[in-house]
């Protein structure tokens, strides 16, 4: 496995300098903060990540104090419960993104993080508990059981919500093509579980969480 260190230094240099780079890194939550974090945000993050996908980000963060409202704070208890004729009236809504299909999945999401916070002791338990070595079975185990949380979604939430998690954005997927972990973008299960065994090996070498490791790969190569 290449070391970290020539790639680190790549990146600095890039950045303009240790300090511009450390500035840029992102800053995973402990589990501590994940846990206290409550199960209506995850759900309002879970959600606007869903309404984020394919649109301007700052056209549906200016909307999202309006989605609050109307969804009343995305308190999970609550939302599980909501009719089909509760979804259409919301869909009537000139304040938020009328799309019916993402509109459907805060409910179902509803329901599957309240399952899954009624078996974790909290959708922030979940979150913490769930071992950093093995993050690609945890955006497997979102894509299963929430909707419209496949392909990347997984990934963007857990960064948006502050857990530890790497991203295989563009400029990552090649560099780890030009330093043999892949042979072509890491789409599928068998490529994703090597970029996760490369980011294990850099986590124990370097001391860094998975996040700021993948920023620093994807700056190395420009």
């Amino acid at each position: 496995m290449t070391p970290f260190q020539p790639l680190l230094e790549a990146a600095q240099a890039r950045a303009g300098g240790a300090a511009a780079l450390a500035a840029r890194l992102p800053r995973p939550k402990t589990p501590a903060e994940l846990r206290g974090l409550g199960d209506d945000r995850y759900l309002s993050l879970i959600s606007l990540r869903i309404f984020r996908a394919g649109l301007r980000h700052a056209m549906v963060d200016a909307k999202w104090p309006a989605f609050e409202a109307a969804f009343e704070g995305f308190d999970p208890r609550r939302l599980r419960m909501l009719s089909d004729e509760d979804l259409d009236a919301l869909l009537t809504d000139r304040r938020l993104i009328r799309h019916a299909a993402k509109m459907h999945a805060v409910r179902a999401n509803a329901v599957a993080l309240h399952e899954i916070a009624e078996q974790a002791g909290g959708f922030g338990a979940y979150l913490a508990d769930w071992p950093g070595a093995d993050v690609v079975g945890l955006w497997d185990d979102l894509a299963q059981r929430l909707r419209q949380m496949g392909g990347n979604s997984g990934p963007y939430f857990l960064r948006m919500a502050g857990k530890d998690s790497f991203l295989l954005t563009p400029d990552v997927g090649r560099a780890l093509q030009a330093l043999g972990v892949v042979e072509r973008p890491p789409k599928g299960k068998g490529d994703r579980r090597k970029a996760q065994a490369a980011f294990n090996h850099w986590a124990a070498e370097t001391g860094r969480p998975l996040s700021q490791l993948s920023m620093i790969l994807a700056l190395s190569l420009g």
